[in-house]
């Protein structure tokens, strides 16, 4: 929940003007009031845009709510479902991220899927097993839908904090997850990092074999930043 129309115009200037490599998918999801900001400042850019969060419900008396077919129209491609912040903050289960990710797929947008352990379940070695459960109603969707989603690692400890998961934690996270998808059909399923990943820590993290890519939180803020993340 950050950003207003002048800083936003400013991050989203700075970011169309930097060189993306053509290699590199590059994304932002702004909060649901900056659709359009976004949509006009990034067309044509090669910089693509998303939201947040989408609703489970195609539409109906859900106040509060945003449904797929709004984010539509505004041609946004990405949807976080399930970030830790989301689950934590606002109670939301597995079945209702795997919910939200089928209902983004249904209208055509990629749904990113967060995962991830707390400090506790990182500390009494539970990651694997509370993956594995917040996984669970997802696999359960099928092969054909996963290959239409990305996943995003975000170990709740390592984000906002300063603190990073080093990148041979990271891998053995990321295989386990390439793992479980293997299983149901899908390895070829784009994992991302998510957990204080910044300029100087990230061509580390993206040499490892099954990290794909980043979810960036507060070093998307800064453009050359964020930048020089994708350039790595």
């Amino acid at each position: 929940m950050h950003g207003s129309l002048a800083e936003n115009a400013a991050l989203l200037a700075g970011l169309r003007a930097g060189p993306v490599a053509s290699d590199c998918r590059l994304a932002v999801c702004v909060p649901f009031p900056y659709l359009a900001q976004a949509q006009a400042a990034l067309d044509g850019s090669g910089i693509s845009w998303g939201a947040q969060d989408v609703s489970a419900h195609e539409q109906g008396a859900y106040t509060g709510e945003v449904c797929v077919g709004m984010l539509d129209d505004f041609a946004c491609r990405w949807a976080l479902v399930g970030h830790s912040e989301r689950r934590g903050m606002h109670g939301e289960t597995d079945q209702a991220v795997a919910d939200k990710a089928q209902a983004a797929l249904r209208g055509g947008i990629t749904p990113v899927v967060c995962v991830g352990e707390s400090l506790a379940q990182h500390e009494a070695g539970q990651a694997q097993a509370v993956i594995a459960r917040q996984l669970a109603p997802v696999l359960a969707l099928g092969a054909k839908t996963l290959a239409g989603l990305v996943v995003a690692y975000e170990p709740i400890w390592a984000i906002g904090t300063g603190s990073t998961a080093s990148p041979e934690q990271a891998q053995a996270v990321h295989a386990y997850i390439r793992g479980r998808l293997a299983e149901h059909g899908a390895p070829q399923v784009c994992i991302l990092y998510g957990g204080s990943v910044k300029a100087s820590n990230a061509a580390s993290l993206f040499a490892m074999p099954d990290i794909d890519g980043a979810l960036v939180g507060g070093a998307s803020l800064k453009a050359e930043e964020f930048l020089r993340i994708a350039a790595a």
